[in-house]
């Protein structure tokens, strides 16, 4: 990762401007012509945005708005699990207000899938995709809508290059006592893929471990940003690599690393709501998403692109120079919850 510069912005935002204008106003594909006419007299969508950082997800909102006139996107953004937590309160209460669910937590499509309630569509621009995101489910009741790098990062006033963690395993050095900074699984479905993992390679001890370092815990993967950039604590954990590498952008002292065993790849997909009350505007948004007008907004504030016309944001390292860590998603239908219980029992929160 590099810090950009004040050129290398302007040159960005100049791009950045002129792609998003270009795939806005792009001809609607055949698929969008007759889910816009249909999704016109539905008015909107209601989004339940796990995915994306506050900022990328209101960016979604626009760029589908300015595309597509008449087809409001209402935004509402938490973390992946609470967003779970909100659709289940809607179900048991026997109302329907979410159109599409983005989360982080694959296990979430499962349940749902297993527990029908999910509308089965497959989005036409999904063709388009990098193949790995092509088609997740067979069955097409979801689809692969985001590509999230989560990985390590510093503040390179408080930590240098040569003194900061080089792998994931170097977190547990006593060294880094009170020194770190992690969201939470039972609010961050990112997060809980990434304990996940962990328990996967280094065994069941290690957020026991991990805890003897007394890391700073935030709720969402996104807050360790927030305290590397306040210099409360100078290691972030399982932090996003879009947010790192945009805070950075805006001048603070912040670094990427990739650790030397991988990189936690969160490739995780959205799907429409069976009792979707704006079926029509549903699937349009999930041509939006697997579309390139998506990709050029979310890439301009360093989210991966999930298409190969669309380039990859600046500061990234290439996708093929990087080992991709996940658990599959079966595996974190049962696992994150365990994750999740044995953090709040090691942790205490």
């Amino acid at each position: 990762m590099f810090l950009i510069n004040r050129r290398q912005m302007a040159g960005l935002a100049v791009w950045s401007a002129t792609a998003s204008r270009a795939w806005a106003q792009s001809p609607l594909t055949p698929r969008e012509q007759e889910l816009h006419e249909a999704a016109k007299r539905e008015g909107e969508i209601t989004w339940y945005s796990g995915q994306y950082s506050a900022d990328s997800s209101e960016a979604v909102g626009r760029a589908f708005n300015a595309r597509y006139p008449g087809v409001r996107c209402n935004v509402v953004r938490t973390t992946s699990q609470v967003a779970f937590q909100r659709l289940s309160q809607d179900a048991r209460a026997g109302v329907a207000q979410c159109d599409v669910l983005s989360s982080t937590n694959g296990g979430h499509y499962i349940q749902l899938k297993r527990q029908n309630r999910l509308m089965q569509y497959r989005p036409a621009n999904a063709e388009g995709l990098l193949p790995v995101l092509r088609q997740p489910d067979p069955d097409n009741f979801f689809q692969s809508t985001f590509l999230g790098i989560y990985l390590l990062g510093h503040n390179t006033s408080l930590v240098s290059e040569a003194e900061a963690p080089k792998s994931w395993a170097d977190i547990l050095d006593p060294k880094w006592k009170d020194r770190l900074a992690v969201g939470h699984p039972g609010y961050s479905g990112a997060i809980g893929l990434w304990a996940l993992q962990m328990r996967n390679m280094f065994g069941n001890d290690f957020l026991r471990r991990f805890e003897a370092n007394k890391p700073q815990v935030g709720r969402s993967s996104i807050d360790p940003v927030t305290m590397m950039t306040a210099g409360e604590r100078p290691v972030g954990v399982a932090v996003p690599s879009a947010s790192t590498l945009f805070a950075a952008s805006r001048g603070n002292p912040l670094k990427v690393i990739y650790p030397t065993e991988g990189v936690i790849a969160a490739m995780s997909p959205s799907a429409i709501i069976r009792n979707a009350p704006h079926p029509n505007a549903a699937k349009l948004f999930m041509e939006f998403q697997t579309g390139p007008a998506m990709s050029a907004a979310v890439r301009l504030l360093f989210n991966e692109s999930l298409r190969p016309d669309v380039p990859a944001p600046e500061g990234s390292r290439p996708l093929d120079q990087v080992t991709l860590l996940a658990p599959g998603m079966e595996e974190a239908e049962r696992g994150v919850p365990e994750v999740r219980e044995q953090w709040r029992e090691i942790f205490g929160v």
